[in-house]
């Protein structure tokens, strides 16, 4: 094994047919300081500083049917105020499924960027 090690996720790169409207709907609906590659936010801002805590990082079945079978990877958000955030992404039009709540572990819900990728947003208990 090496000597150093990883430290965190770095970055978090998505295709899309539109990268300045995908970067917005992050921007607008979650908070997020997303970027059009190469690009600064309209604030001029280039990285997102996130809370320190816990990352799963997972590999899923193939044929999982935990998220849609036409997307290779779901990003999952750890969220604080999870209720607060589906309100207000409701009051957008921007619906959630998939609600479930693990003992120990914390509330779910799903939604969806504007490009059909699948976000799970995660509050921890």
């Amino acid at each position: 094994m090496a000597e150093g090690k990883v430290l965190g996720i770095g970055g978090l790169f998505i295709r899309s047919a539109d990268p300045a409207r995908l970067a917005a709907w992050y921007r607008d609906h979650l908070g997020i300081t997303a970027t059009e590659s190469g690009q600064p936010t309209p604030s001029g801002e280039w990285v997102w500083m996130q809370d320190a805590g816990p990352t799963v990082f997972a590999g899923f079945k193939a044929d999982s049917d935990y998220w849609q079978g036409d997307r290779q990877v779901m990003l999952n958000l750890r969220v604080e105020g999870l209720e607060a955030i589906l309100t207000s992404l409701a009051a957008a039009g921007i619906e959630h499924s998939h609600r479930e709540s693990m003992d120990g572990v914390g509330d779910f819900a799903r939604i969806v960027d504007c490009d059909g990728n699948p976000i799970e947003l995660w509050e921890p208990a």
